[in-house]
């Protein structure tokens, strides 16, 4: 039988920021899920992109030698490999994360 995901039951699953779970996996590619409150660290993927999509809330993403993004509910943002870059938010937000399974979340 084919799963049917839930999102806003996903969250519950959540326990502290920046800890993602993983939502579902396709081919060699995963969809997880992350509370963003506060700020991460500075990181980058040398091999990956990350994509990120504001489910909830609102996250901006620091970049080194460019502009910040800022993200509303609904809204999408690809991170190009090698980008360095680091997630915020003063609002609890939930983000999904759409990224190789291989990902280091935490960044090389």
């Amino acid at each position: 039988m084919i799963p049917v995901i839930n999102l806003e039951e996903k969250i519950k699953e959540i326990d502290k920021p920046f800890s993602p779970i993983e939502v579902a996996r396709l081919n060699d590619q995963v969809v997880r899920m992350a509370l963003v409150k506060g700020e991460f660290h500075w990181h980058k993927h040398t091999n990956e992109d990350e994509l990120f999509y504001v489910y909830k809330g609102c996250i901006t993403i620091q970049l080194k030698d460019q502009a910040d993004i800022t993200l509303h509910e609904g809204e999408i943002a690809v991170i190009p490999k090698g980008v360095e870059h680091c997630p915020k938010s003063v609002e609890l937000s939930y983000n999904l994360l759409f990224e190789p399974y291989v990902l280091q979340t935490r960044g090389d």
